[in-house]
């Protein structure tokens, strides 16, 4: 079990370090996605072809793989304009309300009974997120960079429900390498209306992103389910704004803001509940 745990915190701490690139990259955020999904389908289908995955989804859910490479688009796409216009601590932050939004988005679509205590839940969450916004002006950088985190958060809620449909009959590899695939048909027709110009420093940043922080990432975490059960996983997952926010502080050398402090605390705080409570009572 402790290599499995070690493999887990391993993938986490990895994808921590995704917003960075989100700084380090000269580029749209979209064109950053297309990179990051580009690289990573590349890397996921070798390790596919290494381990003799089947990659076989049934003829009448074939129609819903494109769903989910359209919404890991957009989430992702969301996520990287968050840091771009404000900071990776921020966009870490306001992307962790996710789990405020799917015990929402299960009750709506799924009929399952929402507890009143959720919505206390989903207001401590928002008041953290109010705590984070200096001045609520839509010309603001730090506002637009929190809904575009939100948007992030609850793009990622509607990705986890709709997969979480799918996790019972077909391993994570196949339906990320599906979606990080569909999320590049998605992507593509942007690089003709998009004026950008990518340095070899910056396909090398696109290719570290793809490969280590988001392929090699995303294996590791597919090895160790196989021994950690899946709600331990996701509680191990809600550390990844944690790692994020340290690495930005000590290689961009980004301080948050004490406001930022105090709403990230107890946006990660409701995020550990709503995980462990969904766990404990699943």
């Amino acid at each position: 079990m402790k290599k499995e745990i070690i493999d887990m915190h391993l993938s986490v701490f990895l994808f921590g370090f995704a917003g960075l690139f989100g700084k380090l990259i000269n580029a749209p955020p979209t064109i950053i996605v297309l990179g990051r999904v580009a690289f990573a389908s590349l890397f996921l289908y070798i390790v596919a072809l290494y381990s003799k995955e089947n990659l076989r989804v049934e003829r009448g859910e074939r129609k819903f793989m494109p769903i989910l490479g359209f919404l890991l688009a957009v989430h992702w796409s969301a996520f990287f304009y968050s840091i771009q216009l404000s900071t990776v601590a921020i966009g870490l932050l306001t992307y962790s309300t996710c789990p405020v939004f799917t015990i929402i988005l299960e009750s709506l679509f799924l009929k399952e009974k929402l507890k009143p205590v959720n919505f206390l839940l989903a207001f401590t969450a928002f008041f953290g997120v109010y705590l984070i916004v200096p001045h609520f002006e839509l010309s603001d950088k730090i506002t637009q960079g929190v809904i575009w985190g939100i948007l992030s958060g609850l793009t990622f809620s509607f990705l986890t429900i709709i997969n979480g449909k799918y996790a019972k009959r077909y391993s994570s590899l196949t339906l990320a390498l599906y979606q990080d695939s569909f999320a590049i048909i998605f992507l593509l027709p942007l690089l003709l209306i998009s004026k950008f110009e990518i340095s070899l420093t910056d396909l090398l940043y696109l290719f570290l992103l793809g490969t280590i922080f988001t392929g090699i990432a995303h294996a590791l975490f597919i090895r160790s389910l196989r021994e950690i059960q899946a709600h331990k996983a996701n509680i191990i997952a809600n550390l990844e704004p944690v790692y994020g926010i340290l690495l930005s502080f000590l290689l961009l050398h980004e301080i948050p803001s004490l406001r930022t402090v105090m709403g990230g605390t107890i946006i990660l705080i409701v995020s550990f509940y709503v995980t462990w409570s969904s766990a404990k009572f699943k």
